[in-house]
């Protein structure tokens, strides 16, 4: 039996990996696609051999599931509303920019009784979710290490990325801050304490403690020149170092999410990465914004 997913959004994001990801998997129906745009979801929805809707709430009703890749602050008000109609929610990171609204999606999502799961790619990727259990199974780590540098609106760029207006507003922050969160907080523990500053363009510096003792830090941008562009973590602790390996690309991650969401509305188990992991990540950058002085609310 396959489980009827639609699509929320049109942008490369969805028509580069949720849509591909959704088309391919052998126990998705994917029942259609919603956009903002309507001739783009037209559009998406010929490539992929489904169906177009113009009405959001007619693909809700027509679905067991929903996956977005819209920006965090649209994902999070529809969110809601799909929630409320019974469909789980396949979400992207950041679940939402401001704590209320994130929270709201956590929420709804536990009076509706469905499952929820957050794309954080690397807690789905392969070889960097393997080295995360394990990194978390060891335990005995003293300090974490993180720098992120995106060079999405860095000299030259070319990305189709580079035209999103919430990235451009929030930056590295909220963009990779999440992928970054989500391995230091499953090994480390949670965030009892964070302090930030801030740096050229949209950098950011992150100081962090976390419930295990250690701490961390991450520097997390958009804007490094291509040549500096790099993403690495580093664990240090009693046997030493570790650091998080290579992964390629986001496609076979989505997959095994889609697979995580499944598991999650079979078994009524939640996943460790569902709403209430996303809500909590948006707790923790706004924490951060607000140390720089830049929080747009709560």
């Amino acid at each position: 039996m396959t489980t009827r997913i639609g699509l929320l959004g049109t942008g490369p994001w969805a028509a580069r990996t949720h849509a591909p990801a959704l088309a391919a998997h052998p126990e998705v129906d994917f029942a259609g696609v919603w956009g903002r745009r309507p001739e783009a979801a037209a559009e998406l929805a010929a490539a992929f051999g489904t169906t177009a809707y113009e009405d959001e709430e007619a693909l809700f009703e027509a679905c067991d599931a929903i996956a977005f890749a819209l920006p965090p602050d649209v994902q999070s008000a529809l969110a809601l509303r799909a929630a409320a109609r019974g469909c789980h929610l396949l979400l992207d990171k950041p679940v939402a920019t401001t704590v209320e609204a994130a929270r709201q999606v956590a929420d709804f999502a536990d009076l509706g009784g469905v499952a929820s799961v957050v794309f954080c790619t690397l807690r789905f990727a392969e070889p960097t979710a393997r080295w995360i259990d394990e990194q978390a199974a060891a335990g005995g780590w003293f300090l974490g290490e993180a720098h992120w540098l995106g060079s999405l609106f860095g000299p030259g760029s070319t990305s189709a990325y580079a035209a999103s207006p919430w990235r451009r507003e929030k930056g590295g922050l909220w963009d990779v801050g999440p992928h970054v969160l989500s391995v230091l907080l499953p090994i480390l523990g949670d965030v009892t304490e964070v302090t930030a500053a801030r740096g050229p363009a949209d950098v950011h510096h992150l100081t962090l403690r976390h419930t295990s003792g250690a701490s961390s830090t991450a520097t997390l941008t958009l804007s490094a020149p291509p040549e500096a562009a790099e993403a690495a973590l580093t664990l240090y602790g009693e046997r030493g170092k570790a650091a998080l390996p290579a992964w390629d690309g986001a496609a076979d991650a989505y997959t095994r999410a889609v697979d995580a969401l499944l598991t999650a509305a079979r078994t009524g188990t939640p996943h460790p990465c569902d709403a209430h992991f996303g809500a909590r990540l948006t707790e923790i950058l706004t924490q951060a914004e607000r140390a720089t002085g830049t929080a747009s609310g709560s």
